[in-house]
């Protein structure tokens, strides 16, 4: 008989991490976040799970065991994403930075509680920041504890993600709870040239969705108005009797006529060259393809658009690029609900992450029962 596994996210944001783990089979106990706006839409979604809206900085392993009535021995697996902004190569490279050590708190948290696994997410550029020198500190940090640590770059849209967002895991093994193996194999690719099954494009994502105009705002709960055309349409359509957060942003008229010139897939230089400088960003007037995956969804910036309407994607078509499912619901005021969006991780692929976990912990519970 399969063991129900416990996890705590930290940093858990809106919650697409431990979406991801309670898809797999894992019962969710804690998510810790300090953003408000993320721990309400968390809790609204997450019921079952305890959040705390705190500055991790302040908590550790007792604060949370006595918050959960739980023995350290019966949390077996901590996730998280410590905000990247330190580590991303899109940002200012500082070591000093004090968001390049908000990690330690996860180590300190899993050094006091000492889960079977731990599964940290950050941006790829980690890998090669400081040449080499980042990723090689967090893995000695973990190391240290007595965990194997094994790290890979992987890309959502290989994960049945219809969105090209690559980002790096390390999992931890603890060596002295889970000893049938010291090594953790990362999922296998699911889409793409190497898997049985093709990249889901923009198109395949959010085709049934496309029936809002540009010029009305409808509401923020409107009903289907067109079929599902694809698996993955009905997939995230499950269980959701309406649309939620599919309100749509009301552009200029100049700035529609602008986007308007951008074909399918088009950018800046699909403009007249007069026009090039009226946004100082390389990915400015950027239109979905809606032939292949998304971009990386970003916090809503606005220089990204539907592949098809003169406007930027609502919450709820950047949420199922994004793998959220319909009845997902996100709180707050849209740039809000945008920015929990792209701040996620995408359920589907923490799912994927997820299910070798619990491979791997099945396996040893077995062994041991």
């Amino acid at each position: 008989m399969s063991k129900q596994y416990n996890v705590i996210d930290l940093f858990c944001g809106c919650g697409g991490f431990s979406l991801g783990f309670l898809q797999a089979g894992f019962n969710v106990k804690l998510g810790i976040d300090s953003w408000a706006d993320a721990t309400t839409t968390f809790k609204h979604n997450l019921p079952n799970s305890t959040i705390l809206n705190r500055d991790i900085i302040g908590v550790d392993g007792k604060d949370i065991t006595d918050l959960l009535d739980l023995a350290k021995d019966d949390i077996d697996v901590i996730i998280g994403g410590p905000p990247c902004q330190g580590f991303s190569i899109s940002g200012k490279r500082n070591e000093d930075d004090p968001r390049n050590e908000l990690y330690k708190s996860f180590v300190r948290i899993v050094s006091d509680i000492k889960p079977k696994i731990f599964v940290l997410e950050n941006v790829p550029g980690l890998v090669r920041l400081f040449n080499g020198k980042a990723i090689e500190n967090v893995v000695a940090d973990f190391t240290a504890l007595g965990y194997k640590v094994s790290y890979e770059i992987l890309s959502a849209d290989n994960y049945g993600v219809p969105q090209q967002r690559r980002r790096v895991f390390l999992v931890g093994i603890n060596t002295k709870k889970v000893r049938h193996t010291s090594e953790f194999v990362f999922p296998k690719k699911e889409n793409g040239n190497e898997a049985d099954k093709p990249l889901l494009n923009c198109e395949d994502a959010i085709s049934d969705l496309d029936f809002v105009p540009d010029d009305a705002v409808l509401g923020e709960n409107i009903d289907y108005q067109l079929p599902a055309n694809t698996e993955y349409q009905e997939k995230m359509r499950s269980g959701s009797a309406s649309i939620l957060n599919h309100s749509i942003t009301l552009h200029k008229e100049r700035t529609k006529e602008i986007i308007a010139m951008v074909p399918d897939g088009g950018n800046y230089k699909s403009l007249p060259e007069e026009l090039w400088s009226t946004r100082k960003v390389n990915i400015a007037w950027t239109r979905m393809d809606s032939s292949r995956p998304c971009f990386t969804i970003d916090t809503g910036h606005n220089h990204h658009f539907h592949y098809r309407a003169n406007r930027v994607p609502t919450v709820r078509e950047s949420a199922r690029i994004q793998s959220f499912p319909d009845m997902f619901e996100f709180v707050g005021i849209k740039t809000s609900q945008l920015k929990q969006v792209g701040n996620a991780v995408p359920p589907l692929l923490a799912e994927s992450i997820a299910r070798e976990i619990k491979i791997l912990l099945d396996k040893e519970h077995e062994i041991h029962v």
